[in-house]
């Protein structure tokens, strides 16, 4: 499983039980989302998409929530390697299940100024 380190906006693996606490990020897709070469490549921090944004803020709340580590889909997954988005696909329910806190991203929602 690939993470977010939620300091360093870099991509970390974790094998088997070893994979520490984390937020998940559930979301739609939108143009300029952050692919997972992109993070290899450590061109998040460089990016300035709506999609880089969103991912760079989605780590920043996780980290106010205590947690060093953050899952994307749209950059944790290689999607170029059929195997890893099949074990992707299958894992899915397990991984929101045992992240620590969901946070959802709402595009079409514009807040109020009384709204957090």
């Amino acid at each position: 499983m690939w993470l977010i380190n939620t300091s360093t906006l870099e991509l970390e693996e974790f094998i088997g039980s070893d994979i520490p606490s984390y937020a998940i990020l559930s979301h739609t897709w939108e143009d300029g989302e952050v692919t997972f070469h992109d993070a290899k490549a450590k061109l998040l921090e460089k990016q300035n998409s709506q999609g880089a944004r969103k991912v760079a803020k989605a780590c920043e709340l996780a980290a106010q929530q205590g947690l060093a580590y953050a899952w994307v889909d749209t950059c944790c997954i290689d999607k170029s390697s059929s195997a890893e988005l099949t074990e992707a696909i299958n894992s899915m329910f397990q991984w929101y299940r045992s992240s620590n806190i969901c946070l959802v991203y709402l595009s079409d929602f514009e807040p109020h100024e009384n709204n957090t």
